[in-house]
């Protein structure tokens, strides 16, 4: 699997990345590459104000009809570019009016990981390019971001995440290839200790312990190669995270996003969601979910829970018992269904006066919210968020830690029809599961297998028909109900097939 991943990085170097060493002014807007390919997990580049993916490669002119919201021009990857790795289909469309700009960004990059202990990092390291030396790492990656309240967090993390998860890997380069369990502790700078802290050990025989403490004290949890790859992309969101607080004021960098990413590392595939995208794969006409969006309404326990635990965090203004309906005051004393952060069920109980705080969770649905402002509850930024007119913040029950599940692709044998399918919430709040690999399955029997553009067809097809066509009634789905008014972007990523990793 490994040998795959070097002959695809060897076809996309060719031409692609900034010179060795070549950095943007801090405060200029990064200049998009000629095509996508390959990222070196060197500084992160800064990026400018408001932009399209750069791997669309965007002229002025399409620029303008991409920001058109009376038209709603789908975009997508032109074939007489370089084409996408893995010959991935991508597709958007702004929203109808919802916001100024299209809030989603999209990234699509090949990106090397050298040990941390490297002097510099190299763009183009041996490994990649077949030669014999050092073995560096290589992954594919592919992400979604949903920007609310602004597209600064969206842009940001766009240009910056695989960066992070990059950083968090490197530490990574020879534990992961190395088919023995991980060690439990790697070799660091010894500390100057205070001499009372440093002195020896106390021997065994001046010590009185149980005769069980031993035995328990040598025992060790396993770690899999895997789970440090899912720790290393969690604390790569965490400090995403905390670099768009660093530098939200420097950057002007407004609202928040859902993140949604995809690493592909040593024959598996690492789906990462925190908010509201969603990703599933299709494989032989069986739909396999490989994410869940955390919600209001999904992740209801944890935020009662937190609720509960701090409630100074509610500002008196909320309560974390959640009542199917708001109580009036004329209901004191009364009994009335409720459910607290250890109940999945509902019960009764009595009214009091605490009870007729807002709750902290209202609205069912796409209309729940958190503190009657957001509706998603995992992503990244949104650190300045208030209730309206108050001064309670919002972010300490929003979290940017993301779910991440496995497949192992070598585990299968994939055909060409068998892809990986992310979607910003513009396309799922229209389309289900079942629809949307319809749709796939449609477009794709229409191309030969080994037709690169049939990816990039597909996801076209699932942003038209989720769109819909402007009527008088505004835009419609072919069954005349409403179509999606939201920003809607879509990867189409295959998984199988002859050329797909080349």
């Amino acid at each position: 699997m490994l040998g795959r991943v070097r002959t695809a990085v060897a076809q996309l170097v060719g031409g692609l990345g900034p010179a060795p060493g070549a950095q943007p002014p801090r405060d200029s807007p990064a200049p998009p590459p000629a095509a996508p390919g390959l990222s070196a997990c060197r500084g992160p580049p800064v990026g400018g104000g408001f932009s399209r993916p750069a791997f669309l490669q965007l002229t002025s002119e399409e620029l303008q009809r991409a920001d058109d919201h009376a038209g709603r021009a789908v975009q997508s990857p032109r074939e007489s570019r370089r084409r996408l790795p893995w010959s991935t289909g991508y597709a958007e469309v702004i929203n109808a009016g919802k916001s100024q700009h299209n809030e989603d960004q999209a990234c699509c990059e090949v990106v090397v990981v050298d040990r941390r202990c490297s002097p510099r990092c190299n763009p183009v390291p041996k490994e990649c390019t077949g030669e014999q030396g050092r073995k560096d790492l290589c992954f594919h990656y592919w992400g979604l971001f949903d920007g609310h309240a602004g597209s600064g967090a969206a842009v940001m993390a766009s240009k910056l995440l695989h960066l992070h998860i990059c950083d968090q890997l490197r530490d990574l380069v020879d534990i992961l290839q190395d088919s023995s369990p991980p060690p439990l502790c790697l070799p660091g700078i010894a500390l100057d200790l205070p001499a009372e802290r440093n002195r020896a050990p106390l021997a065994q025989a001046d010590v009185e312990l149980p005769s069980d403490a031993l035995p328990r004290f040598h025992l060790e949890k396993a770690v899999s190669h895997e789970s440090l790859v899912i720790g290393a992309i969690e604390n790569a969101f965490k400090r995403m995270d905390e670099q768009i607080e660093r530098e939200q004021m420097t950057r002007l960098v407004a609202g928040g996003c859902c993140a949604l990413a995809v690493v592909y590392l040593l024959g598996k595939v690492y789906v990462a969601n925190a908010g509201d995208s969603r990703a599933i794969i299709i494989r032989n006409g069986e739909i396999i979910p490989m994410s869940r969006e955390f919600t209001p309404e999904t992740e209801r326990q944890r935020l009662q829970f937190l609720g509960f635990l701090r409630p100074e965090l509610l500002g008196n203004e909320f309560t974390h018992l959640e009542f199917p309906r708001r109580i009036q005051h004329k209901e004191l004393g009364k009994k009335m269904l409720y459910r607290d952060q250890n109940m999945h069920g509902w019960a009764y109980k009595r009214i009091e006066e605490d009870d007729l705080k807002f709750p902290l969770i209202y609205g069912e649905g796409k209309k729940a919210r958190v503190m009657a402002t957001i509706g998603v509850t995992r992503g990244l930024g949104d650190h300045d968020l208030k209730v309206y007119n108050s001064n309670i913040h919002i972010k300490p029950f929003l979290s940017c830690v993301p779910e991440v599940r496995v497949y192992d692709l070598t585990q299968y044998e994939h055909c060409p029809d068998d892809v990986l399918v992310l979607g910003t919430d513009g396309l799922w709040d229209v389309t289900n599961d079942r629809e949307v690999a319809d749709v796939v399955t449609e477009v794709l029997m229409g191309y030969e297998p080994n037709d690169p553009c049939r990816y990039t067809m597909a996801a076209y097809e699932l942003v038209v028909r989720s769109r819909g066509v402007l009527k008088e009634r505004g835009w419609r789905l072919a069954n005349d109900k409403l179509g999606s008014g939201d920003d809607i972007s879509v990867f189409v990523i295959p998984l199988g097939g002859p050329g797909n990793y080349t």
